[in-house]
């Protein structure tokens, strides 16, 4: 039985993260970037739901959109952004950024006209509901298959640095 609004939510929440994501890239104002990538963000936790990934979409808006973008907006507000007001918003790399994006957009096409070639169909997969969260916690906390932890902590760490790091700049200006 397939779900008759499927591709509305889907094709929705598809144009939600396109448009946030150029929003992103093209506001002035750095809050309204933060802003626009939150949207983004939530947007694509709609989509980890659409995929039974509850924890996935959970993880999402606990940790991205709850946390770190938070964090972004403080540390935003904290350095002084008079100066980078100024600047020009674009500067002189506009071919480059053309081709990338040209190269980019035809790798997409590529794969989307030749997708079944390249990826063998591999029968009808389901995939269970409820046994996701437990599958996560076993790859983050079983002594045995818990190799994702580790790493986990390190990029926290990391972000932790370069928040302090923004802030210890950002003391240096007042």
């Amino acid at each position: 039985m397939n779900p008759v609004a499927t591709p509305f939510f889907f094709y929705l929440l598809a144009a939600t993260m396109i448009i946030g994501g150029v929003l992103v890239i093209t506001r002035k104002n750095a809050v309204h970037s933060a802003m626009a990538l939150i949207t983004t963000l939530l947007a694509q936790a709609g989509l980890y739901l659409m995929l039974y990934a509850p924890f996935v979409a959970g993880v999402q808006i606990i940790l991205y959109v709850g946390g770190i973008m938070v964090l972004f907006l403080f540390v935003i507000m904290l350095i002084s952004i008079e100066r980078n007001m100024k600047e020009r918003q674009f500067n002189h790399q506009w071919l480059i950024g053309i081709v990338a994006a040209a190269a980019l957009g035809g790798l997409f096409i590529t794969v989307y006209t030749k997708g079944k070639s390249l990826f063998p169909d591999r029968g009808n997969l389901s995939y269970a509901e409820g046994d996701n969260t437990q599958r996560v916690a076993a790859l983050l906390f079983d002594r045995h298959t818990g190799m994702y932890m580790f790493p986990f902590e390190i990029a926290s760490l990391l972000l932790l640095v370069a928040i302090i790091g923004a802030v210890v700049m950002a003391k240096k200006r007042i």
